[in-house]
């Protein structure tokens, strides 16, 4: 048997040379020399099969996601996107704004604001940063889904008069309410937003203040989720939930739904 045995890369199967190549390197050890294969190597690919990419180990923009505080509406559970009245925080919304302020200032971490053009999340974001000491800047990306003839109405309202308007909005991510949005084009738009709003603060921790279907597309888009699971979601008015998204694509949900500090 020969004192030294040599290694070569031999390439898979679906390479018309392999089955030689490897005869010949047996044959080889069975007359106990040394197999050089300087003479085939023409057969090989130039390099091996590239490996991997390593994952993105860079420092991710945090995007802390908060809804905003009440309004008269959110107690009735009723539809409000962004083509009905726009209303305010109602007293128990200031409150709650009042302590999530409190609450992101302790923490200390927040960079940046950035709110939904709807007066409630305007309200919210304001109470919030001028605690902070930031400026509010507003994006059209973060605002609500418009439900059009839906707006202002319950859910059981909206089953009464569209019965099959509304088993077909919860059957697709195509379908809309007359006059409105579909969560395909809502979650589009948030996507593109999201992108943009990384790139701009690469690296740094972002308040985004929005509502229920923006921030349950973002968490569901981190987490790789179908559509359908944003029916899976409790997101209360005024909680905190974080995702982090690295330059390459990939996202981590780091928190969901957190109410502790209105407590």
């Amino acid at each position: 048997a020969p004192d030294q045995v040599t290694y070569v890369w031999i390439p898979r199967a679906e390479n018309q040379h392999a089955d030689r190549l490897a005869n010949e390197a047996m044959d080889a050890g069975a007359r106990g020399e040394r197999w050089n294969p300087a003479v085939s190597t023409a057969d090989l690919p130039a390099t091996p099969p590239p490996a991997a990419a390593p994952p993105d180990l860079s420092t991710p923009t945090t995007f802390v996601l908060l809804r905003h505080g009440e309004t008269a509406l959110t107690p009735e559970k009723r539809f409000s996107g962004s083509g009905g009245s726009d209303p305010a925080l109602s007293e128990a919304g200031r409150r709650q704004a009042a302590r999530t302020a409190e609450a992101l200032a302790a923490r200390g971490t927040v960079e940046a604001v950035v709110s939904s053009p709807l007066l409630r999340c305007r309200q919210t974001a304001e109470a919030v940063a001028g605690r902070l000491g930031l400026p509010v800047t507003v994006d059209e990306g973060l605002r609500e889904t418009a439900f059009g003839a839906w707006e202002g109405l319950t859910f059981g309202e909206v089953r009464e008069r569209w019965p099959e308007e509304l088993n077909a909005w919860l059957a697709s991510p195509d379908a809309a309410p007359a006059g409105g949005e579909s969560f395909g084009e809502v979650a589009a738009r948030v996507a593109e937003t999201r992108d943009r709003l990384r790139a701009a603060h690469a690296g740094r921790t972002v308040l985004l203040v929005s509502h229920v279907t923006p921030v349950k597309t973002l968490v569901r888009l981190a987490l790789g989720a179908p559509w359908q699971a944003l029916f899976r979601m409790e997101l209360s008015a005024a909680s905190l939930s974080e995702i982090a998204c690295y330059a390459d694509g990939n996202a981590s949900v780091r928190l969901l739904n957190d109410t502790g500090h209105l407590r």
